[in-house]
């Protein structure tokens, strides 16, 4: 799995004009599934974003987590994260699940995130979405399972 972590002060994501799922205060997460990626991989990076501390202390340093400032998280699909662009302009997609898997992994981890206790909303898998951000630092992580970067 990969995934684009932004510290928000809010985030919102629209489907056909409508809003399918908004957050204040927490993380947006984009999250593209891998070919490979299982149910153990999808727990593993639920956990590892909750638990990232990328919110500040009372000394205005980065020690706290989503869990410690009991933030919210909106979680958006987006295969594009396995694009593969090198060598060529227009990028491969071989490496993203097929969207049943994808789809499954997807649900998998939101309900990992919803076992560790956090408020979750949610796009709509294989939707064009419209996503409105307030990124908040702005502080922006990128994450790979296979800890590629």
């Amino acid at each position: 799995m990969r995934a684009v972590i932004e510290r928000v002060s809010r985030a919102r994501v629209l489907v056909d004009g409508a809003v399918s799922g908004e957050i204040e205060m927490g993380i947006l997460a984009l999250l593209g599934v891998g070919r490979g990626d299982t149910s153990a991989t999808a727990s593993s990076m639920a956990d590892k974003i909750v638990k990232l501390r990328i919110f500040n202390d009372e000394q205005g340093k980065m020690n706290r987590s989503l869990l410690d400032v009991g933030g919210a998280l909106l979680a958006v699909s987006q295969f594009t994260l396995y694009g593969d662009a090198r060598g060529q302009r227009r990028p491969s997609f071989i490496q993203a699940a097929p969207p049943e898997s994808g789809k499954a992994l997807y649900e998998e981890f939101v309900r990992a995130l919803q076992g560790l206790g956090v408020t979750v909303a949610t796009g709509v898998f294989q939707t064009h979405m419209s996503v409105e951000i307030v990124n908040d630092g702005p502080i922006t992580i990128l994450l790979d399972s296979d800890k590629l970067f």
